[in-house]
């Protein structure tokens, strides 16, 4: 069996994996960054970091493997410019807008303290388009995704970024201001005086 061939679906398959972490840990940062959490976020922030920089690493291999694999034809430019190879154009094509999304995401996140914050903010939602048309793609093109297991798999994923950002957005829910002190001591000053009056016409 091509040993090439072994490596870019075993790369793409765990990327995708930690892709996935990737995105549930960057959802917990966020949800870190309004406290509630005795995990310290520098812990989280450097969970996602680290993960990202290995995803990315394996994502290359992917790349790499797959353009050295003679069984297909994808060169360089495909890899690059979506929509153009003759292999699986469409599948394919999405991989390439998932790879320069991602490369996106990688640049503007080492450039971070270089670009203004709102720009950075805004390109990373990125990430949320990023994701899924990764998820399609592998979906899409790799045989071995759509047979039990790889369904499962591929399930497991969709079920941990959705259940993350389910948990994202039960912490963005607004939560009733607290009564302000004068307030608070009028209201149990006119409980106490309606005591009072329901003492003075019961004796």
């Amino acid at each position: 069996m091509n040993p090439l061939w072994i490596a870019s679906r075993a790369t793409g398959v765990v990327a995708l994996v930690l892709l996935t972490l990737v995105v549930v840990l960057g959802i917990a940062v966020r949800r870190m960054a309004g406290g509630g959490s005795r995990t310290p976020r520098f812990v989280w922030v450097g969970l996602h970091r680290n993960a990202t920089l290995l995803a990315t690493a394996l994502v290359g291999v992917h790349v790499a493997t797959v353009v050295a694999d003679s069984y297909v034809t994808v060169g360089w430019t495909d890899v690059v410019v979506p929509f153009l190879g003759s292999y699986k154009t469409f599948w394919l094509g999405l991989g390439t807008v998932a790879l320069d999304l991602m490369a996106i995401l990688t640049v503007t996140s080492l450039l971070r303290h270089r670009i203004p914050v709102r720009l950075w903010r805004a390109l990373h939602w990125l990430a949320y388009l990023f994701w899924p048309v990764a998820l399609i793609h592998a979906v899409g093109i790799g045989t071995d995704m759509r047979t039990r297991p790889g369904l499962v798999l591929i399930a497991g994923c969709a079920l941990a970024v959705a259940g993350a950002g389910l948990w994202r957005m039960s912490a963005a829910r607004p939560h009733p201001a607290p009564l302000r002190a004068g307030h608070h001591l009028a209201e149990l000053r006119a409980r106490g005086a309606d005591a009072d009056r329901v003492r003075a016409t019961t004796r």
